[in-house]
């Protein structure tokens, strides 16, 4: 991680951010219109978006939401604008992006070649993959060990389509059930409904980590795809991004980026 962490600092040292002139309908008029930047939050994605036991959003992808939130505050010099966190799932996050129902959405978010055609994204802040997880006690040792059993998903990620991508290559003829959100399709796992869940595997271990029964589940497999996660905001703004890039950039040449990392464990 740190040497993924230099890698993207010392890219950015050169990287020139737009400067462009603010649209009408730009998002920090929106913010200073309205007197509130609205967060897209997930409820169970740990450890970057989740709800702590007081139902308040918390996790390293939240920290970095607040960092922004505080950046807009100075640019706009409304030390009291208001931060208003919103409930979104895999399915419903870029609709309520794009319909200005949200300002920023700091869930577990895949920046895809796919999703840029809809959305934009800040720099990338971690990197994870596709893995399955499974209960020891199902005799699944890999992949292939899934030919013609039950794999859960969740809808609308990059995992579902890189598990369905590898039973298409492999011709296994797995029988895939689909689910709202990672609590949901984790608990498939927990109840045999389905044997296997390909999700990214650091919320496959912050999954396993706060379940029932920790040792009764392994993450196995080898990585079916590269996810890097950023901070998901709506395209054509460049104002907006120019400002959301350089705060997270700041978050690297400082290192505090690296302390955030320190607190986001499972």
């Amino acid at each position: 991680m740190k040497r993924f962490t230099t890698l993207v600092a010392a890219m950015f040292a050169g990287v020139a951010l737009s400067t462009a002139a603010v649209a009408q309908d730009s998002t920090l008029k929106k913010i200073r219109d309205t007197g509130t930047i609205k967060i897209g939050h997930r409820d169970a994605s740990v450890p970057f978006s989740y709800l702590d036991d007081s139902q308040k959003p918390v996790g390293y992808g939240v920290d970095i939401c607040l960092k922004i939130a505080d950046a807009v505050k100075a640019n706009l010099k409304m030390p009291n604008l208001k931060v208003e966190f919103v409930p979104v799932t895999s399915q419903t996050r870029i609709p309520i992006l794009t319909g200005g129902n949200i300002d920023l959405e700091c869930g577990s978010t895949t920046n895809s070649i796919e999703r840029q055609k809809q959305v934009a994204f800040a720099p990338t802040y971690f990197m994870t993959g596709t893995k399955i997880v499974v209960k020891k006690s199902a005799g699944i040792k890999g992949y292939d060990d899934l030919k013609g059993k039950t794999v859960v998903f969740t809808q609308g990620t990059t995992n579902e389509r890189a598990m369905k991508a590898y039973n298409d290559e492999k011709k296994l003829g797995i029988n895939f059930i689909p689910s709202k959100d990672h609590a949901e399709s984790f608990l498939a796992i927990e109840t045999g409904r389905a044997v296997a869940f390909p999700m990214d595997d650091i919320i496959l271990y912050g999954l396993v980590a706060n379940a029932r029964n920790p040792g009764d589940y392994a993450v196995i497999g080898e990585f079916l795809s590269d996810d890097p996660y950023g901070i998901m905001l709506r395209r054509d703004d460049p104002e907006f991004k120019k400002l959301v890039d350089s705060t997270v950039a700041g978050l690297y040449k400082s290192g505090e980026i690296n302390k955030k990392i320190g607190r986001a464990h499972v």
